[in-house]
């Protein structure tokens, strides 16, 4: 079975937009997550929370971007909601996503990988949580992405 969650999006935005809106804090607050926390380089912080009045649940806290090349890709450390906490937020590597921005003249492609699950029913189960979680992420953004026209 193929333990990747794989999305993609087309954004009617230059890619520069694009990657702005996965890393500028006030971007994130609008599609994403309630309060963002990003450092746009390598080894800065890519820290959302959902509730953040609960910092050290539903967020993702204490993770790091890996590798960054503005307007062509980003790569972040990821964790689980309160329900997977348990399972994936203390294990080394953390889960990962990579954000490819492929720009054409109208629009960028915009393509998603979510890798790390391993190979148990509990780890299925969060990674099917999470390839939904995306999917319906993914549409916040186009929404968000078309009304900044």
């Amino acid at each position: 079975m193929d333990k990747i969650i794989y999305h993609s999006i087309s954004l009617r935005c230059s890619s520069h937009k694009a990657f702005e809106l996965f890393t500028v804090n006030k971007h994130l607050e609008k599609w994403l997550t309630q309060v963002a926390d990003v450092d746009p380089k390598v080894d800065g912080k890519y820290e959302l929370f959902w509730n953040p009045e609960d910092r050290e649940n539903d967020s993702t806290i204490g993770c790091k971007i890996l590798a960054i090349a503005p307007s062509r890709f980003l790569c972040f450390e990821w964790k689980g909601p309160k329900q997977f906490k348990h399972l994936m937020n203390d294990v080394r590597p953390l889960t990962n996503v990579v954000v490819f921005f492929i720009s054409h003249p109208d629009e960028t492609e915009v393509h998603l990988l979510h890798t790390g699950w391993r190979d148990t029913a509990e780890w299925e189960e969060a990674r099917e949580w999470f390839h939904k979680t995306w999917m319906m992420a993914l549409s916040e953004l186009r929404n968000y992405a078309s009304d900044l026209k």
